[in-house]
């Protein structure tokens, strides 16, 4: 069974969804792919995982960088799950292209190549925004592309943890 229970940040509500796991979804209200994966039957209520989420929020919009997740349940395929795994590798403040993390999932397989816009279909379809930092991947060239939640958000997180926005730029 998954919980659902809302949540206000700087950047807007965002919708929790957890099971007896841990924490299945967080998207920003009026973002790309809302709530994909919730279970068509789930249930308004607060479940211990919550309190952790809005902890781990509240820090992380006091400017602070959070030490540990609460417990995540990344529901998705194989491949997906693998590149939502390597976005929580990415340092806090700081950013990773598609080709970069397309490169390193092509060289764990044992493969010479790896398309980055596979890549990129798999960090759009992140169900546990903010928190597996999404927001955290540029184009190649610097260019600020794919953020469900929207650039002007993707922009104002990347701003939160330091990183030089004015060197990125929207296409």
């Amino acid at each position: 069974m998954q919980y659902t229970t809302k949540y206000e940040t700087p950047l807007g509500s965002v919708l929790l969804a957890a099971d007896e796991t841990g924490l299945t979804g967080l998207w920003l209200d009026g973002a790309g792919y809302y709530a994909a994966g919730l279970a068509a039957r789930h249930e308004e209520k607060e479940v211990p995982v919550f309190e952790k989420v809005r902890t781990w929020l509240d820090l992380y919009f006091s400017g602070k960088q959070p030490e540990c997740l609460p417990p995540l349940h990344m529901i998705g395929s194989p491949f997906r799950i693998r590149v939502w795994e390597m976005l929580l590798q990415i340092p806090y403040g700081q950013t990773m292209t598609y080709g970069e993390l397309a490169t390193q999932i092509a060289k764990e397989r044992g493969i010479e190549r790896m398309s980055a816009q596979a890549v990129g279909g798999a960090v759009a379809h992140n169900p546990i925004s903010i928190l597996i930092p999404c927001h955290r991947m540029v184009g190649t060239n610097g260019s600020l592309t794919g953020y469900a939640g929207g650039i002007p958000r993707k922009v104002e997180l990347l701003k939160l943890e330091g990183v030089a926005v004015e060197n990125l730029f929207v296409l």
